[in-house]
């Protein structure tokens, strides 16, 4: 296909398999807001396989495709990961009328610990609210267990399944299917 140097064949298969991204994207978990960034940088994993695609090797474009978009989804998981949680304190936020930058450093404020103890108390009097409102015993214990709540160690996945007498796998998607439904309770829950 792409050795005929035929850019309308090329374009066509690019353009019939933005289905296959959307797809991988959807087994990632990812704030609604980041999921455009996600299928454009899908998007250049499936114009990398499309231009590096080899026929003769016995692979399906489909198959070569979707390990070329995982593939770029996961190196910018990692960039992102890399970079997260560095912040400068000379970072502009914003600019006043007269054109000074107003930086992170002139907004940091002494705090009252009171006050911090109050949001932290009510945080989690929220999630314990969320895990015993939306989670089955098992999901809790789950969660629990590898988040080590009530005092107790985090434990990895295997030790849970270990003794849970699961497979660590199962114990994944269980794990999966809680946060998720932690996530709606305590995004729906007042304040």
């Amino acid at each position: 296909m792409r050795e005929e140097g035929d850019t309308s064949a090329r374009n066509l298969l690019i353009e019939h398999n933005l289905r296959l991204v959307s797809h991988i994207i959807k087994k990632y978990y990812s704030p609604e807001a980041e999921r455009d960034d996600l299928v454009s940088i899908g998007t250049i994993g499936l114009i990398k396989a499309v231009d590096t695609f080899q026929a003769e090797r016995g692979i399906r474009l489909t198959t070569y495709a979707s390990k070329c978009i995982q593939n770029e989804l996961l190196m910018h998981f990692r960039r992102k990961r890399r970079t997260a949680g560095e912040v400068s304190l000379s970072d502009t936020l914003e600019t006043d009328g007269d054109g000074n930058a107003l930086s992170l450093q002139d907004t940091i404020s002494c705090e009252d610990e009171g006050l911090n103890a109050v949001d932290d108390h009510d945080r989690y009097y929220s999630m314990y609210r969320a895990l015993f409102s939306s989670l089955s015993p098992r999901e809790r214990e789950v969660i629990r267990l590898r988040y080590g709540l009530g005092a107790a160690a985090p434990l990895p996945q295997h030790e849970i399944a270990r003794r849970m007498n699961l497979s660590r796998s199962y114990i994944s998607r269980i794990e999966k299917r809680a946060l998720e439904k932690l996530r709606g309770a305590i995004g729906e829950m007042p304040p």
